[in-house]
């Protein structure tokens, strides 16, 4: 049977999604969970690949067991074999063919800053601390720049190899929330498809437009030539999460009206770590 599941995860204390020798990983943990529970030497494919210290609240993933326990009991037999930083939220049997990473359609991520003069130890695991004064109205502004099809060949570390550097950006959106001792701010990007650390690394460059460090025209110069010297900083990943991954066809609800747009460009063994 084919198990799909929607996994949450606090990635500070991982090297990431994928298995690595000698540090711990989501999909390590999810193995070895799958094999304690079931007895099989399942492989766990995601979605994408966070990278470490990247969270998740809606990761995608699925596995292949000779198993009788039902889907609808999967996600609590796991979680009792999994540590309290990664949960199985929920699981539905998939089709036979089903590839969480050929079949999205669109993913989401949250980038999270805490705009505040001073730090907030209860907000360090998630957020990006930063103490000057954001110029909202500039970060809206600036997601302007990004959206449509573009090379982001300047928003891509080093070590990416993925055959294209060509992206679509389908939203950015930018959410504001006062609190007593500063802001959150939250930027959700939505695409088809994201390259090694593109999404923090477009964070950094709002950011600087918003500082005033960073201009249109540079920016507009870094997408025609894809020169990493003219993008801004790449951000901290404890401030990124995997918010969502759509399907034209939503495993979990079936009945949920289809996702209209493009498949992602990257093949899977493409899709970058963010």
């Amino acid at each position: 049977m084919k198990y799909v599941l929607k996994v949450a995860y606090d990635g500070t204390n991982y090297a990431g999604w994928q298995v690595q020798r000698d540090v711990p990983t989501i999909q390590e943990a999810l193995e070895k969970a799958v094999k304690s529970l079931t007895g099989c030497d399942a492989v766990v494919t995601g979605s994408g690949r966070t990278d470490a210290g990247v969270h998740a609240k809606g990761q995608v993933c699925c596995f292949s067991a000779d198993s009788s326990i039902p889907p609808e009991r999967m996600a609590d037999a796991l979680n009792s074999f999994l540590p309290d930083d990664i949960s199985v939220l929920e699981c539905v049997e998939g089709d036979a063919a089903f590839d969480p990473v050929r079949a999205a359609k669109r993913k989401t991520y949250a980038y999270k800053i805490y705009n505040a003069p001073h730090r907030d130890p209860l907000r360090m695991r998630y957020f990006n601390h930063i103490s000057q004064d954001i110029d909202t109205h500039a970060l809206f502004k600036a997601a302007n720049f990004f959206t449509g099809v573009h090379d982001f060949k300047a928003y891509c570390a080093s070590g990416s190899s993925a055959k294209t550097t060509v992206r679509e950006i389908y939203n950015i959106g930018v959410d504001v929330a006062e609190t007593v001792y500063g802001r959150e701010i939250t930027i959700y990007v939505t695409g088809n498809g994201f390259l090694y650390n593109m999404v923090r690394t477009i964070v950094g460059t709002m950011v600087g437009y918003s500082f005033g460090i960073i201009s249109k025209d540079r920016i507009k110069l870094s997408l025609e030539t894809g020169d990493r010297k003219l993008a801004g900083k790449t951000f901290a990943a404890k401030g990124l999460c995997l918010h969502s991954v759509e399907y034209e066809e939503d495993p979990f609800d079936p009945d949920k009206e289809k996702i209209t747009g493009h498949a992602i460009f990257a093949e899977p063994e493409d899709d970058q770590p963010q």
